[in-house]
């Protein structure tokens, strides 16, 4: 561990990748995480991704893809990401982890620096190697993979303070919790997806029915029953907590 390590933010990622082990550990000492720097990498990797299908030479070019969409990429990059670090935050909090949030997002975006320079690497060799010379990107694609999931090692063991052990055994754990994360997410999108059609066949009735009004106007009315409903509900509440809290009142005088 080297105590007068002093490197500018930008250049951690770099330090961290050369020294899997010690970087993290000078990382923690230092206390230089740096969420700009992380969120520049979560950026890169996103914008490498669409480059990656977009301009990967065509004889390597397996996926075939007709119309781009870009939606499935920020999935597979930036909603992977962040259901990772919330996942392993919410499960390593539990179990004594010593990690904050800001720690594992940076953690885990410094340790995705190889991952996307070898993506990089392998955009320009597919435009200029054969496929018979797909060995080279598949060499690339496995060196820079296992480099990355080290780095990813190393970094949840320094900064929860795990054993190899226990990190290992948490970060698939912490798969299973994106699992569960993504499903709640989809059901989520379901509810607001089911509430939206349920709301707008409403609009679309009361267009119908009063014909003869501008749809500001029913807008403006249909705003006005939501708001009016909401106080409903919030005063309702509001009594009930107050009937409540007498009733406790009553119950402690008759002791």
């Amino acid at each position: 561990m080297r105590f007068d390590l002093d490197l500018p933010a930008w250049k951690w990622p770099f330090y961290v990748m050369r020294h899997p082990f010690e970087g993290f550990e000078d990382l923690r000492w230092k206390k230089a995480y740096n969420m700009k720097v992380a969120m520049v990498i979560v950026a890169l990797f996103f914008i490498v991704s669409v480059c990656e299908q977009l301009m990967t030479g065509f004889l390597f070019d397996f996926m075939n893809v007709k119309i781009f969409n870009v939606v499935p990429i920020v999935i597979q990059s930036i909603v992977l990401f962040f259901t990772w670090v919330v996942g392993n935050w919410a499960l390593c909090t539990l179990f004594d982890g010593e990690g904050t949030m800001k720690n594992i997002c940076v953690n885990t975006a410094y340790a995705l620096v190889p991952f996307i320079i070898g993506k990089v690497v392998n955009i320009i060799l597919s435009n200029c190697l054969l496929r018979t010379e797909s060995a080279f990107i598949t060499f690339v694609s496995y060196i820079t993979i296992l480099w990355s999931v080290i780095l990813l090692i190393s970094g949840m063991r320094t900064v929860h303070q795990y054993s190899i052990p226990k990190t290992l055994l948490f970060m698939i754990i912490t798969i299973l919790a994106m699992v569960v994360i993504i499903i709640l997410l989809v059901l989520l999108v379901s509810l607001f997806q089911q509430v939206y059609v349920f709301v707008y066949s409403i609009y679309t009735e009361l267009l119908y029915r009063f014909s003869n009004l501008e749809p500001t106007t029913l807008i403006l009315i249909f705003i006005g029953a939501a708001v009016v409903l909401v106080a409903v509900v919030v005063t309702a509440y509001t009594l009930f907590e107050k009937y409540q809290l007498k009733k406790e009142m009553a119950k402690l005088r008759t002791k």
